[in-house]
């Protein structure tokens, strides 16, 4: 099933609506679609390296706003929809050891993770069902979604196709460095 929907939405990568196809994919991808937006991205990219900049932006508000959408199945529908939606991605275990999390690092939380390869709508589902401030949940997830896309997107505008097969063998890798980076930066600030 997943390799179906995996091949399906590698088609409607190079359709002549494709931006309008990773906005779908990307909106959904933050609450319910178990394929990342990351699918469609990098061959647009490569297909237009010149529209990085836009194809990355047109992902990037396309999931913060689906982020609203898992906000909400957990701020009002956690019991019923927003458990199955975790239940059925395998994700149930870790919900319920995230409050103490949200409840400590929250923004940071949200951030760091909105960034990785985890199913970013289980960051979503969580904040809507722990009421996690509607405000400090948009600024993050602005901040981690866009990081993401436009890593990811700057990175295959700049290196072209080889840099394809690295990103998607070691995603986990360059967003752990590029989070080291910039925690590095924030500490640099402060100190110095």
């Amino acid at each position: 099933m997943l390799k179906a929907l995996y091949d399906q939405m590698m088609a409607k990568a190079s359709h002549r609506h494709a931006l309008w196809w990773l906005a779908a994919v990307s909106f959904i991808e933050s609450s319910v679609f178990p394929i990342p937006p990351d699918i469609m991205l990098i061959p647009m990219v490569l297909a237009a390296p010149t529209q990085w900049w836009r194809i990355a932006l047109v992902c990037t508000i396309s999931s913060v706003l689906g982020g609203y959408l898992g906000y909400a199945i957990g701020y009002f529908a956690m019991d019923t929809i927003g458990a199955a939606i975790l239940s059925a991605f395998h994700l149930s275990d870790k919900f319920h050891a995230l409050k103490p999390i949200i409840d400590e690092w929250g923004v940071w939380f949200i951030i760091i993770k909105g960034m990785t390869p985890i199913p970013y709508k289980l960051v979503t589902i969580t904040a809507g069902a722990f009421d996690f401030d509607l405000a400090h949940f948009t600024v993050a997830s602005i901040i981690a979604r866009g990081m993401r896309f436009f890593l990811v997107a700057a990175l295959l505008w700049r290196f072209g196709a080889p840099i394809r097969d690295f990103v998607e063998r070691r995603l986990t890798l360059v967003t752990t460095v590029f989070i080291l980076l910039l925690i590095g930066g924030f500490f640099a600030l402060k100190f110095l």
